[in-house]
């Protein structure tokens, strides 16, 4: 079959924007014939990647997948109107520069975030018949709005526009994935049949998250009693991270270690807060390359993931959920909604309620008394999870079965 990716975000754009690169690579795999329609990369930087320069156009083999690159305006800033000229001019660009490449394929697969991929989407659909397949990656209107990009009246009107234009991708498409449960539920109220609904939740990049590290812990010098909790990830406000650091500073060295991997706007914050404590079981490691997190999971006995408690969170699947389940640990989540489900139905962790440290210093008193054997236990359950229901190759074969079904439609009308 003859598939398409028509995505903004392409490796070698790092962490989540590298995914649809191992989705194009696993179809084309099982020999497919894949094409990809996406942009040139400057993600997370905002700076196009050190050894790219921009053309109008660009097609090469990449790993196997024709990938056909378009010019774009590189950011990835604070200023919202930078970023929506961003998200703009890929959208603007792929359908002038882009827009015959992908007419051959027999379906597409859409990243719909950011929503303005709709522009080439809907070329291709209506004036070439080639039927789409649209993956809800990340909740619009939902993601702009709460965002903050916009506010006051504003909002309330874009919120409607995009409302509208999202429902014209949605109607637009042969079938419609989403990656959390409770966006099935928002994309069923919003009007979306259900007969086009799969849940396809993402994947842990599995050159990164995997179970072959090695544990440091002896070159770190912890206490052997110590269980080991580790956050890998950015160190924001969305994160709520002052509550780990206070729920953390009840414990011992001797019964629990901290290791904080990351960075970010409240990274001195948090030092401050964990000097202020004196919880020495707190250790800053700073910003760790990506062949280092191997290790660093071989070493935690639970991982740490943490959302506010925005509504929209409440529906969000943070990747670091797959990553943790990909390396094998156990984990502790501060979070409602659907990322605390996930690791309570499959029993790979502890659950806590978000930015309560005292919740918080409760499930870490439960994970320190069940004993290391059983966190490895719950590992163990987390690896097997992930392999059953968030692994790449079970998203490739869920994506191709939906690409295939979808192929039937071509030249008909949604």
């Amino acid at each position: 079959m003859k598939i398409g990716l028509l995505t903004q975000w392409y490796a070698p754009e790092p962490g989540p924007a590298a995914l649809p690169a191992d989705l194009a690579q696993g179809l084309a795999a099982r020999g497919h014939d894949v094409k990809v329609l996406t942009g040139f990369p400057n993600y997370p930087s905002g700076k196009l990647a050190e050894g790219w320069s921009m053309r109008r156009s660009r097609v090469a083999v990449e790993d196997g997948v024709t990938v056909h690159r378009v010019a774009l305006y590189p950011h990835h800033g604070a200023s919202g109107a930078k970023r929506l000229l961003n998200y703009g001019s890929f959208g603007a660009s792929a359908l002038v520069n882009g827009f015959r490449s992908l007419s051959d394929c027999d379906a597409v697969w859409v990243n719909y975030s950011p929503v303005t991929i709709g522009v080439p989407m809907l070329a291709c659909r209506y004036l070439q018949r080639v039927p789409m397949m649209t993956h809800v990656l990340d909740l619009w209107p939902d993601t702009l709005t709460a965002s903050g990009f916009l506010s006051g009246r504003p909002a309330s009107v874009a919120e409607a526009v995009l409302n509208r234009w999202c429902a014209q991708m949605y109607r637009a498409s042969g079938s419609v994935a989403y990656i959390s449960p409770s966006v099935g539920d928002v994309l069923r109220s919003r009007g979306v049949p259900a007969e086009k609904l799969e849940y396809i939740p993402m994947w842990a990049n599995e050159r990164v998250f995997h179970t072959a590290g090695r544990s440091q812990r002896d070159a770190l010098g912890f206490p052997a009693s110590a269980v080991v909790l580790l956050y890998a990830g950015t160190m924001g406000g969305a994160q709520g991270l002052g509550s780990l650091i206070q729920a953390a500073s009840s414990f011992s060295t001797g019964q629990l270690v901290v290791l904080m991997a990351g960075s970010g706007t409240h990274e001195d914050e948090l030092r401050d807060l964990a000097s202020e404590l004196g919880a020495d079981n707190v250790r800053f490691l700073g910003r760790r390359p990506p062949e280092q997190m191997p290790d660093l999971y071989a070493t935690a006995d639970l991982s740490y993931v943490s959302l506010n408690d925005h509504p929209l969170a409440r529906m969000t699947m943070p990747s670091k959920i797959q990553a943790s389940m990909a390396s094998g640990c156990a984990l502790l989540v501060a979070a409602r909604g659907d990322a605390r489900s996930v690791v309570l139905d499959s029993g790979a962790g502890f659950a806590a309620d978000p930015e309560d440290d005292a919740s918080i210093a409760a499930a870490l008193r439960e994970a320190i008394e069940a004993g290391k054997p059983e966190l490895a236990r719950r590992g163990r359950q987390a690896r097997q999870y992930y392999t059953d229901t968030f692994s790449l190759d079970a998203a490739v074969s869920r994506v191709e079965q939906v690409l295939t079904a979808t192929a039937r439609t071509r030249g008909a009308r949604s």
